[in-house]
């Protein structure tokens, strides 16, 4: 962070979280909530079942998918994914994905 580690001036418990946030490159939480509630319409109903986001940092969005079929869907359409992502929250938040498959079901949690 960049506060004077002498300062004796409280910070707030919100401000404290976003500036590590940033530090490590996670976007801020309400960036994470817009995805989420927005999820279906990024990935699209047929990917909405199988897919889930995992996390977001320095712009990579990884997502876990409950089969191989299901990750080369999502890769074949990073594109659109990440032009939804980031009509949904900004540019800079999404500038990419990263698929991984987790076993069956484990989208689905």
């Amino acid at each position: 962070m960049s506060r004077d580690r002498g300062s004796e001036e409280p910070v707030q418990l919100g401000e404290a979280v976003a500036a590590v946030g940033r530090e490590l490159g996670i976007p801020a939480p309400d960036a994470l909530a817009a995805i989420s509630s927005a999820w279906p319409e990024i990935v699209g109903d047929a990917l909405v079942a199988h897919a889930q986001v995992r996390s977001i940092r320095d712009g990579v969005c990884t997502i876990a998918v409950d089969g191989p079929g299901w990750a080369t869907q999502l890769r074949y359409a990073e594109r659109q994914v990440v032009e939804r992502a980031q009509r949904c929250c900004g540019d800079a938040v999404v500038t990419s994905i990263r698929v991984v498959v987790s076993g069956p079901g484990a989208a689905a949690k």
